[in-house]
């Protein structure tokens, strides 16, 4: 879990990491969410590929890892799937998900409550 916009509380960014490590320790599929203050001009889609590569997202033999990115100055949030889980968690799956547990809350200034609801349904997908 890396704050880098600053959207969550202090118990809160602990209780999320808590809550990761388990759902990792769990189901052993790695979900990473991160919240950026910026998106440096690019795509969010691309952004989300970019950094999930980068850091390595997932096991590697497994392609399996999830990246919950916010950026909320520009308004963007994107659920990135490796192709490792994308039976546990379709794409159609993580767009419902945004529309439905995250998407709302922001619209009503609710950033944590968005970031701790998305990633609670989330968790419930790859950990079934």
């Amino acid at each position: 879990m890396v704050d880098g916009a600053n959207l969550l509380s202090v118990s809160q960014r602990r209780a999320l990491s808590n809550q990761l490590v388990d759902a990792e320790k769990r189901s052993k599929h790695q979900f990473v969410v991160v919240t950026v203050k910026s998106l440096g001009g690019h795509d969010v889609a691309d952004y989300s590929q970019r950094l999930g590569t980068f850091w390595g997202i997932g096991r590697k033999c497994f392609n399996d890892g999830v990246l919950l990115v916010i950026a909320p100055n520009e308004r963007k949030a994107r659920i990135a799937v490796s192709e490792g889980l994308r039976e546990a968690l379709t794409d159609a799956e993580a767009g419902a998900i945004l529309e439905k547990d995250i998407l709302p809350r922001f619209k009503t200034g609710d950033m944590p409550g968005g970031i701790l609801a998305g990633s609670d349904a989330i968790i419930r997908e790859i950990t079934q």
